[in-house]
């Protein structure tokens, strides 16, 4: 019996060499979804490109912010809600400044069903955005809100994130000269900014950034990063809070490569973040205050490894958008442990002159992309699990 043998271990090597170099098994055929292309009106009064920047949902109803850039180039504030993902209205916006009537909506949260969004416009002697917050009111119009220089902005400014709504109200993540920061308020009228903190601001441990932020069942939660001193890679943090004004930082425990945390959102009693690990992307599962890596969902050559542009909750798991081809930046977990592609209706460009914005609810995905001259919007409709 040796002879046969040999002549078939013979044969597995000399097909093995026949193997183009760098051969990789092919990837599982991405899930496609019948994604249908969404028309946003122009406002009324107004004319120009969509510059489109981020999407929410909650309570039966969809959201997308951005601006209307006119033929001179002037912005103006946008917005568009609807109650089923196909048909959209114009939300009327009501500008309360001079910077206001030129703000670009840049972040959307959920509340009830009520929107809130951050809106920014470059302006001054410096030249320094001018931050102000929107909140959606009785009547359906966006009103805003603004805010006092110091409050966002400053000699200690960097950036306010993005958005969030909860039980107890509002959350903005983001980050000061001091480290990491949060801006809080519990009706979206004045937002209390919280920084140079112990837990937020830089110390001894390292340098935090802030990008991300959730509502959970006892208060608060941000991700993020902290770069220590003396090593090069960062490594993945997360922050919590009962009432926005006290924060706990803790460094999840890595895989000794550079990682950080960049979207994160709540499924069921779970908390599902994702970010860089190492050259790709990953998951980390939060139960309470346990941590632990989840699945990989690729990132590692593409055009810019480790970005994620999005991540939100489905009926039936969680689903991410990341750089790269129309057939590989989509990702889907029922579970934040076994992550398959589900491909996109477009490629998703890099660049920090793109905008990429994703949301869901129940069955329902949508999916906002502007390359900085086009803008689209697709829906998707039906489960993604496997059947």
């Amino acid at each position: 019996m040796r002879r046969p043998l040999a002549v078939l271990g013979l044969l597995v090597v000399l097909l093995a060499a026949c193997r183009p170099a760098g051969h990789a098994e092919p990837a599982p055929e991405a899930f496609r979804p019948a994604w249908r292309p969404v028309t946003l009106p122009v406002p009324p009064g107004l004319s120009g490109r969509l510059a489109l920047r981020d999407a929410a949902a909650c309570g039966g109803r969809w959201f997308v912010v951005g601006a209307v850039v006119d033929a001179a180039g002037m912005t103006h504030p946008a917005a568009w809600s609807s109650a089923d993902a196909a048909t959209w209205t114009p939300l009327r916006p009501v500008p309360r400044s001079p910077y206001g009537e030129e703000n670009v909506l840049t972040a959307a949260g959920c509340r009830d069903g009520r929107l809130a969004a951050i809106g920014g416009k470059s302006g001054g002697v410096h030249g320094n955005p001018r931050i102000s917050t929107w909140r959606q009111v009785a009547d359906g119009s966006l009103v805003e809100v603004p805010a006092e220089f110091e409050v966002f902005g400053g000699a200690d400014a960097v950036n306010a994130g993005r958005i969030a709504g909860g039980p107890s109200g509002w959350l903005i993540s983001g980050n000061r000269a001091t480290g990491a920061a949060a801006w809080v308020s519990p009706d979206g009228v004045d937002f209390r900014l919280v920084s140079a903190v112990p837990g937020l601001a830089t110390d001894a441990t390292g340098r935090p950034w802030a990008a991300d932020g959730t509502a959970t069942a006892s208060g608060w939660l941000m991700v993020g990063s902290v770069l220590s001193s003396g090593r090069t890679g960062s490594a993945a943090v997360v922050w919590t809070s009962a009432d926005g004004s006290a924060w706990r930082r803790a460094v999840l425990p890595g895989g000794g490569v550079a990682e950080d945390l960049q979207r994160v959102v709540r499924v069921g009693d779970r908390t599902v973040a994702v970010g860089r690990r190492g050259d790709g992307l990953g998951a980390w599962l939060g139960e309470g205050d346990a941590w632990r890596p989840g699945g990989g969902l690729g990132g590692a050559g593409t055009d810019a490894p480790g970005r994620v542009w999005g991540l939100a909750a489905r009926g039936d798991g969680v689903w991410a958008v990341v750089a790269g081809s129309a057939a590989g930046a989509g990702w889907f977990s029922g579970d934040g442990v076994r992550w398959s592609r589900v491909a996109l209706p477009v490629a998703v460009p890099a660049g920090s002159d793109r905008t990429v914005a994703v949301t869901a609810a129940g069955d329902v995905a949508l999916l906002l992309v502007d390359d900085g001259g086009r803008a689209g919007v697709w829906s998707a409709r039906g489960s993604w699990r496997p059947t």
